[in-house]
Parts: C-alpha cells; structure tokens; sequence
C-alpha cells in the first residue's frame, strides 16, 4: 500500500497538517468498518471539484484568448473528465492510498474509474485547505495543465477522426456507419446513424444532416468504447 509519506513524495508537496491528506483518502465504505475514521473525503471531493474548475477555467481563459465560450467548456471537460482525472490518479498511485472496505477493496474499488478520480479531487481539496490556491495551483499545473498541448491537439480533431485513429491503434477496422432513420419534414430532416466496429455496433447518433449524425455517432462510440478500457 503506497504511504500518505510517498504521496507527498510524488506530488512535491508537504502538508502542514497530515490529517487534511488522511482524510483525503478515506472511502466512506472504510467508516463503517473503523469507527475511529469519523469523516470520508467525500467533503473534500467537492471542495476540489470547485478548486479544480476554477483553476483550469482560469489558465484556459488567460492562455487561449480567441477560443469562445464553447470550445473552453469543451476544452476544460476533456481536462477535468473522470477518464483524464482517473488517469492521473493512476500516474500518482493514488488507488493503492486509499483506505477502503473489504467489500469494496474485493469488489475492484482501487482500480474504479470514479472512484479514482473522485480521490484527485479530495486531494486537491486536501491541499487547498492546507497549503492555498498557490499549493493547488501548484498541483493542477504538473499534473493536470500538463496535458493542454495534447488535448488541444486532439480537440482539433473532429470525433470521426478520433475514433478511426483510437480503434486501428488497436488493431481493429476502420469504423463503419449506416443511416438507420430519417424522419421529418424535408425543410428540418433528422438523421439517425449507427456505428459499427468489427461488424459491431457501438452507439448511434442524431443530427440535422447525415454528416452532424455521424460525428455524433462517432463521438458516442469513442467516449464508451473509452470507458470500457478504463475499468
């Protein structure tokens, strides 16, 4: 089990009170089996949360001055989503830190996507209250502002591309689409599209034209087919 002493190792940072980095890391399955733990993280998970919006909402305004309001929400999700947070947690061996329950350590709890990045955020809640907006901006900007070159990167890319890319890196076919419904009116038509991968089909998407439906079919396939080999 990684020590709360090597975390602060891997983070760079050495907290004034140790409690506010043990708590960080107690599951509210680990109460109910150790009376003498009175609070999960669970209060610092929605402190971070709000400290990590506000940081990565920041450095994306300051340093991105002609994208608009909806490429910086998309740009800040890609940022701070379960998949890249849980990515993080796993970089900082944050999981083997964590105090849970029998029941949850048996039933997957330290590898558990949500579960690891709802601890980022207890973390960075952790140092916020310990060591300020400097010490959490410290953090977010190693661990997590490190990856704005490659998400920019791939946010120019449209989800078509992405997911063409993402499965022959696998191994597997290119992605096949099929408009599968059409429906209304000529002068405001929908489109439905499924897409398939290995003669799979993977999700389906809607939009005003085949091509809107399509990126979005794409778009949907990607983000399940990335949770699945997140778990």
């Amino acid at each position: 089990m990684t020590t709360e002493a090597q975390i602060e190792e891997k983070i760079g940072i050495t907290f004034k009170n140790k409690s506010y980095l043990h708590k960080a890391f107690v599951h509210r399955s680990y109460l109910n089996e150790n009376k003498q733990e009175n609070e999960s993280n669970e209060r610092l998970e929605f402190l971070g949360d709000a400290v990590l919006e506000f940081i990565v909402s920041n450095h994306l305004f300051a340093h991105f001055p002609k994208l608009d309001e909806g490429h910086l929400t998309a740009l800040r999700s890609k940022l701070v989503n379960t998949i890249s947070l849980a990515q993080t947690a796993r970089e900082l061996d944050l999981g083997d830190a964590l105090y849970l329950s029998r029941g949850e350590e048996q039933s997957g709890g330290r590898t558990n996507t949500g579960l690891l990045a709802n601890t980022v955020e207890a973390l960075l809640g952790a140092i916020f209250l310990d060591q300020g907006v400097d010490g959490a901006r410290e953090f977010v900007d190693k661990f997590i502002l490190s990856k704005v070159p490659e998400t920019v990167k791939e946010s120019l890319k449209d989800p078509k591309s992405m997911l063409q890319e993402f499965v022959q890196a696998r191994g597997l076919p290119a992605p096949g689409y099929k408009v599968v419904a059409e429906t209304g009116p000529d002068h405001a038509k929908e489109f439905a599209v499924e897409v398939f991968i290995d003669k799979k089909s993977y999700a389906s998407g809607k939009g005003n034209s085949k091509k809107a439906a399509t990126q979005d079919a794409a778009a949907k396939a990607l983000e399940e087919w990335k949770k699945s080999t997140e778990k």
